[in-house]
């Protein structure tokens, strides 16, 4: 990709920070750079998706000019998303073009959250652009149940991606999602497992997004259950470490490692907010648990110029709202938005 001259803005013409009706900075946009995936978990697909057609995506170059107004805008941390990023054709390309703002010190992190099927393959090359830390999704150590979670996953890949992202350099985090009846029994197994190996785990409740063709009460596990009984075995310190997401930190005494919580149903994280995401179509969610979007591929076609782009960006911003209202549907046991988490981005 080559550098248009938009990108001099980023030096030469500052635009205001963006900062929401409840006087929170945006300083974190994650991008679903794909709706496609190779797995197809129980807590985030049906097993027949019907993904968007591939012309309906931004391209490549669109994203990244998206991206960079943003960054123009103050966002100092960029998360690459799905689906799952690795299977978008020529990710490398916009890796490498958005690590110019790493360089520039326009950007203080560039991140992504993968299922880590193709990392081994792309761990390398991430590191070499800049890329320090990656965040893994992985649910449970056991190769069988590791299938029937993802459906098409094989365990073994996972880890030799994980292997190759440390040999490389990279700092990993797992994420875990935590499933009532699947993986409650493991997750003292897996927090050793991921600590012995440096490497975070962060604990998170299942979000009522789309129809996966399970039942959420079925599914639901509150962490604060989890929590209380990880508590009888270890000693879990509260400790004022920051990532800039929402995961809340606890250290570990035993193994001297971090444990972090993401609790949108319990206590959500709704008053430190920093967050927006954009799909691979180009709309922009101020928040994950609303539908209340705005399309910013409209005015990013309409002209070469981004000013119709910037404008849209602040009207939708000011109606980023003060929190979300995820709930378990209870009587009907539907979802609380129809909308899939790999359509948002992961």
């Amino acid at each position: 990709m080559n550098v248009r001259p938009q990108d001099l803005d980023l030096a030469t013409a500052p635009r205001p920070a963006l900062i929401d009706p409840f006087a929170r900075a945006i300083t974190y946009l994650r991008v679903s750079v794909t709706d496609r995936c190779d797995f197809r978990c129980v807590y985030c697909m049906s097993e027949h998706m019907a993904f968007l057609p591939k012309a309906d995506l931004l391209t490549l170059e669109e994203l990244d000019r998206v991206c960079s107004a943003f960054v123009a805008r103050g966002v100092r941390k960029l998360r690459l998303t799905g689906g799952e990023p690795l299977v978008r054709r020529g990710i490398m390309t916009l890796v490498s073009s958005l690590a110019r703002h790493l360089q520039s010190g326009a950007l203080d992190e560039l991140t992504l959250t993968t299922n880590a099927s193709q990392l081994a393959r792309y761990a390398a090359e991430l590191k070499g652009y800049g890329v320090r830390r990656i965040n893994v999704s992985m649910d449970t150590l056991d190769p069988d149940k590791f299938r029937a979670i993802t459906r098409w996953g094989e365990l073994d890949k996972v880890i030799a991606g994980i292997d190759a992202a440390q040999q490389a350099g990279l700092e990993v985090k797992i994420n875990a999602v935590a499933l009532k009846g699947v993986n409650e029994d493991e997750i003292s197994s897996l927090m050793e497992w991921a600590h012995g190996r440096g490497m975070d785990l962060t604990l998170i409740e299942v979000m009522p997004l789309g129809d996966v063709g399970e039942t959420r009460l079925d599914q639901y596990l509150p962490l604060s259950l989890v929590r209380a009984k990880l508590a009888e075995r270890y000693s879990l310190d509260e400790i004022d470490y920051k990532t800039g997401g929402p995961a809340r930190y606890m250290r570990v005494a035993e193994t001297g490692g971090r444990l972090g919580f993401i609790t949108p149903m319990t206590h959500n994280f709704c008053e430190s907010c920093n967050r927006v995401r954009l799909t691979c179509t180009g709309t922009l969610y101020m928040c994950l648990g609303q539908e209340d979007a705005a399309d910013l591929r409209g005015p990013l076609r309409a002209s070469e110029a981004d000013d119709l782009l910037h404008t849209a960006i602040d009207a939708a911003v000011s109606r980023k709202p003060k929190g979300h209202d995820f709930v378990i549907d209870r009587r009907n046991k539907r979802p609380s938005l129809p909308r899939h988490m790999s359509v948002t981005g992961g």
